[in-house]
């Protein structure tokens, strides 16, 4: 199981996400950036710096 917390990213969000790798986290990361911080394309910049972060646990 893998985890990222938004707010390693994005200081002040507090969404978390849980997925069995990094790729269902960052389809998960994906979305909760198009809906709750209005981006229509993620940078890659910001993909790499939730792949940095993605913790096993």
């Amino acid at each position: 199981m893998k985890q990222f917390a938004c707010g390693d990213a994005v200081p002040g969000c507090q969404s978390a996400f849980v997925g069995a790798d990094e790729n269902a986290v960052l389809a998960q990361v994906a979305a909760h950036a198009r809906a709750d911080h209005g981006l229509a394309e993620i940078p890659e910049t910001l993909v790499q710096q939730v792949l940095d972060r993605i913790l096993a646990v």
